[in-house]
């Protein structure tokens, strides 16, 4: 017999009975039931109950093991009766007589308890996350994910991309976050720096010929953690494809989307046809790029009806700023003066002045309309709200009014709120779709110049020409999100492959075409040599699984995550440089002036 197992803890089944065997594993707890000791033995592939007699040889070392040991036993397999049967196990129809107990590995006390999964604080799972990883949930989590990527790849090669790795050591790429930069030791005060993305080289491949290509590729970001994005590093399903539009990108990567989310719902619905959505539209409809499809609440403009209405607060902004609109929120089922009331603290704590509401409710045969608003704006105007909206007896509606580039957010918050507060979402399936048309610059006030407003490699509608003849903030870039759930699960564009257009979208955003040459020389130099329309995206791997998995943050998702400062307490990292390493790479750490 093999000297540590001859079955898993997950293999042992009624065929099995009569046999005498070997199981390893850890202890994940011990029953004492009256002199009768319940060992329940665990490995990565499931849990077998060991029964331990006390006329048996193992007894009296059976009684010394405690929680996360880790032991050999062998023993005899044997038919569990009808009323002992636990149906949630794989191998819940028998139970392992132990015969023989050998200790392999005792362990300490505990610093954080795996058996039952309590809440425990965040910096002792991360230092100890070799525990925390034996946890049931944890566990099954990090085995989804491999399973997850491993479906992707199949996937991907299924339909003709081949996998190609891109390098890790690369040059400093505007990708709108922090490089992380790597001092050259042989070329003095020279930095690599750790890629944002692959973005520039799986362009290259592209020029190179390659046609079709993916990778699960590692990008590295030096920002602020938060809870749908880890600090440091995260990994991405990355492809291109030549001599493609967007729609050719669309209809590919449905289907591997849609076919990952079937296999891994569990039985929950996926959407089927990805819905199309403008980024205009977006923001007017659900007040946001990354809308939550399963809310069913849609905004809707209701300026006119406010128009030279009795209530001067709004009438007055629409007749003094042609910018001013009014948007409502429609809340059916939320029509009590109640949760009308909540709406509006919940709208001034967020530091807004309040949030205006009417609610209709039936007056014998007759429907009203009630609040402030309803009485200031008379009925007919109230009336003709509600007719637009489709609301009802019972239900409710909030509005918003100003510049809609400034108060969008809040109307979105607002609408989730609603929803939430309401019970309206349907949080058992996976609603995705395609936010499309994104503009293709923007305008940093602090700064006052335009920027790119996403990738500054993607091609503008229009092209040259658009970027000599248009308002640069008027431009639509062939750029899309591809969102779930209100989650941005991937982001990609049709790329711009003209050298003239590349040093001219530049040049709008005040680099010369001498600065573009340097900065992105490789990718510059390869659109002079017969560059293919091209275009791809990248899924957030990490965020998919999240997803998918039903966690509520990625560290849940993740083997060995930083905290939220940015730190592996498990490993010390970052840690301080040893003075000699500091002299081979030639640098020297000033240290920030501390602030008065």
């Amino acid at each position: 017999m093999h000297p540590y197992r001859s079955h898993t803890c997950a293999a042992l089944s009624k065929s099995d009975v009569g046999q005498t065997v070997r199981l390893s594993g850890w202890v994940h707890r011990v029953r004492d039931h009256g002199g009768l000791l319940f060992v329940d033995l665990r490995d990565h592939y499931g849990m077998t109950q060991i029964v331990v007699d006390p006329d048996s040889p193992a007894f009296k070392t059976a009684e010394t093991v405690r929680g996360e040991w880790v032991i050999r036993i062998d023993g005899l397999v044997k038919a569990r009766s009808d009323e002992t049967v636990n149906k949630h196990m794989a191998t819940g129809e028998i139970e392992l007589y132990a015969q023989e107990i050998e200790v392999l590995s005792a362990a300490k006390e505990l610093p954080l308890p795996v058996f039952g999964e309590p809440d425990y604080p965040e910096d002792v799972r991360l230092k100890y996350r070799f525990l925390d990883l034996r946890r049931e949930t944890l566990h099954r989590n990090i085995v989804k994910r491999t399973q997850i990527i491993a479906d992707m790849r199949r996937r991907m090669s299924e339909i003709g991309f081949a996998e190609y790795s891109t390098p890790i050591l690369t040059a400093s790429s505007p990708e709108g976050a922090r490089d992380f930069l790597v001092p050259s030791r042989i070329h003095e005060g020279k930095f690599f720096a750790l890629p944002q993305a692959p973005q520039q080289y799986k362009q290259l491949l592209m020029v190179a010929g390659f046609d079709r290509y993916f990778q699960i590729a590692p990008c590295f970001r030096d920002e602020d953690p938060r809870a749908d994005r880890l600090p440091g590093e995260f990994y991405q399903l990355d492809l291109e494809m030549s001599f493609v539009t967007q729609e050719d990108v669309w209809n590919t990567m449905e289907p591997v989307m849609r076919g990952v989310f079937e296999q891994f719902a569990e039985g929950k619905p996926v959407t089927q046809q990805f819905r199309r959505i403008p980024y205009d539209t977006a923001l007017r409809t659900y007040g946001s790029d990354k809308p939550d499809l399963r809310n069913p609440i849609e905004m809707q403009a209701v300026t006119e009806h406010f128009a030279g209405s009795g209530f001067k607060v709004f009438a007055n902004m629409i007749a003094s700023n042609p910018k001013v609109e009014v948007w409502a929120i429609p809340a059916k089922t939320g029509g009590s003066r109640a949760f009308c009331d909540r709406m509006n603290a919940w709208a001034q704590s967020t530091g807004q002045a309040g949030l205006g509401y009417i609610f209709w409710r039936k007056e014998g045969e007759k429907l009203e309309g009630a609040g402030p608003l309803a009485k200031n704006i008379g009925e007919e105007r109230t009336d003709a709200i509600r007719t637009q909206l489709g609301l009802d007896d019972g239900d409710a509606c909030f509005f918003v009014a100003g510049d809609p580039a400034k108060f969008y957010k809040f109307a979105g918050e607002a609408r989730t709120r609603a929803g939430e507060e309401l019970n309206l979402v349907d949080r058992d399936r996976f609603e995705l779709c395609w936010i499309i048309d994104f503009p293709f610059y923007e305008w940093l006030e602090d700064e006052k110049k335009i920027d790119f407003a996403h990738n500054p490699f993607s091609m503008p509608q229009g092209g040259l020409e658009a970027l000599n003849t248009q308002d640069p903030l008027s431009l639509k870039a062939y750029q899309y999100d591809l969102v779930c759930n209100g989650f941005e699960i991937a982001s990609g564009s049709i790329r711009n492959q003209l050298p003239e257009v590349m040093v001219k979208a530049f040049e709008l955003t005040g680099k010369s075409a001498e600065e573009v040459e340097e900065q992105f020389g490789g990718l510059y130099r390869a659109f002079q040599y017969g560059a293919p329309p091209h275009g791809g995206m990248a899924a957030g791997i990490d965020r998919v699984i999240m997803l998918l998995v039903g966690a509520k943050n990625l560290r849940e998702v993740t083997l060995f995550p930083m905290n939220q400062q940015a730190q592996d307490l498990l490993m010390g990292a970052p840690s301080p440089a040893t003075p000699a390493q500091l002299r081979e790479l030639a640098l020297r750490v000033i240290p920030t002036a501390k602030k008065d």
